[in-house]
């Protein structure tokens, strides 16, 4: 590894349960040693799950990290520098990609969730379409043009069973969906209108520690952990099991964005997916024997969506032979590391 000169100190091992690693600094030998410009990365939603993942990513390969968010800066590691920011104040992001001049925005920010987009479509719309215009604007003005990659969803497709590949007819079916195609939209838009660098990506379902419990995964591991600590049989609560996802441990998917936008080609759009189709009573069967305790399944009604695609497979044939992209991690590794967080 240390003769390779794209090596960089520090991160893997620097994890706490699978958490993304505050107070280790990450250098890049390859910028820092040959004398390389630091490029520098603004990261708005980099408080969330994946902001975290994410910027560690970026540290880990030599790049200045900065990262933006309307609460706090979550799991954003402390090298990285934090700016408080309300992606809907369009005077707030403009000023921010004015004055850091970024040579790479990455857009996380987002209604993420498929189920919570029914109850509150309005704001799914506003957070997620105009949060993102509010970004192409700020890059448009800035003096400094920023490349900018933009996170749809596997959500943006019409319903199939078939592995769904870049070519496969968009037709979202609920409300994050919509709000991604839409976004996608105003991304070819802007790339050819005023010649904006900007990048697209859809990734297939992601997990890993630090995922909200309200997606369906850690929901699994919290329970049969809290289970497993009570020291008694217990019984969990479940939506539908009856449907196959395409699950990715997040550090694979941070992998790809980076990939993705360090290269030219700005007009191609990838999948980012691990290629199988997991059947969730699989994936809660695996979960369950990692406890001792017994553990019965309870079905709630409630915890349905009002619309759910039976099965939904990635094809990531392009991104692996254009880039050489392939999944690192399983889904399992995940999950045992989300229980594993969740019981200690």
């Amino acid at each position: 590894m240390e003769n390779d000169p794209n090596y960089v100190t520090g991160a893997p091992e620097h994890k706490r349960n699978g958490y993304p690693q505050a107070g280790v600094r990450y250098v890049g030998l390859r910028n820092v040693l040959n004398g390389e410009y630091m490029e520098k990365v603004l990261i708005f939603g980099a408080g969330g799950f994946v902001g975290g993942y994410l910027s560690q990513e970026f540290l880990m390969h030599g790049y200045e990290v900065a990262g933006s968010d309307k609460a706090s800066r979550g799991l954003l590691p402390s090298e990285a520098a934090f700016y408080p920011a309300d992606l809907l104040n369009k005077e707030e992001v403009a000023a921010l990609v004015e004055t850091l001049a970024p040579d790479i925005i990455v857009n996380l920010a987002a209604i993420s969730s498929v189920g919570a987009s029914w109850g509150i479509p309005q704001t799914t719309v506003e957070v997620n379409v105009v949060g993102a215009l509010n970004i192409l604007e700020a890059a448009r003005k800035a003096s400094k043009k920023p490349r900018i990659l933009f996170v749809g969803s596997s959500e943006e497709y019409v319903i199939t069973e078939q592995p769904i590949s870049e070519e496969t007819a968009l037709n979202a079916s609920n409300p994050y969906g919509i709000s991604k195609v839409t976004q996608e939209n105003f991304a070819a838009l802007y790339r050819a209108q005023y010649g904006l660098q900007v990048y697209c990506v859809r990734p297939f379902n992601h997990t890993g520690v630090g995922q909200r419990d309200s997606f369906v995964l850690p929901s699994f591991c919290k329970q049969v952990a809290e289970i497993e600590k009570s020291g008694r049989p217990g019984t969990i609560q479940v939506g539908n099991l009856n449907i196959e996802r395409d699950f990715s441990h997040v550090k694979d998917i941070v992998r790809a964005y980076r990939m993705i936008v360090e290269q030219d080609d700005c007009s191609t759009i990838y999948n980012v997916g691990s290629g199988t189709a997991y059947n969730l009573t699989e994936l809660l069967e695996y979960v369950t024997k990692l406890s001792h305790q017994p553990i019965s399944i309870e079905v709630d009604p409630a915890r349905f969506r009002p619309s759910d695609q039976p099965r939904i497979c990635c094809d990531h044939r392009r991104i692996t032979e254009a880039l050489g992209w392939t999944p690192e991690y399983s889904v399992y590794d995940a999950l045992k590391e989300m229980y594993d967080a969740f019981l200690h």
